[in-house]
């Protein structure tokens, strides 16, 4: 249905934008000016008018068709108790390096250096304090 009234959509727009070029402007640019013709230019004038009229109700008339009918399609959702998914994958099937469960860098580094000076002693490089 939304496939339907969007192609009825394009043709008032295409139908509407060749009724606005034909009207005739106060320079007389592309209007359909002279004499010459099965009606007056007044009365080209009134049916063009009326024309352009009818094509705009028509054009506004689809348009909140489709925003109402693309509106039907959404649904609300709350951004409050919005919880991951529970399966996530990392690009590339790398797994995620997983944060230390208690302390952060500064404690995992302390760690670190306690492991190495309780580690058999050996010649090592002198370190600055």
């Amino acid at each position: 249905m939304q496939t339907v009234i969007i192609v009825v959509h394009l043709m008032i727009v295409a139908v509407l934008i060749g009724a606005v070029l034909l009207q005739k402007s106060e320079g007389g640019g592309l209007g359909m000016g002279g004499g010459a013709g099965f009606m007056s230019s007044r009365g080209t004038a009134n049916l063009l008018t009326r024309t352009t009229a009818i094509l705009a109700v028509g054009f506004f008339v689809t348009s909140l068709l489709l925003s109402w009918l693309a509106g039907l399609e959404r649904k609300p959702t709350s951004i409050i108790g919005a919880q991951a998914p529970a399966s996530q994958t990392q690009p590339g099937g790398a797994t995620p390096v997983k944060p230390p469960t208690s302390g952060g860098v500064l404690d995992t580094l302390k760690k670190a250096e306690q492991q190495q000076k309780q580690a058999p002693a050996a010649p090592q490089a002198p370190q600055s304090q």
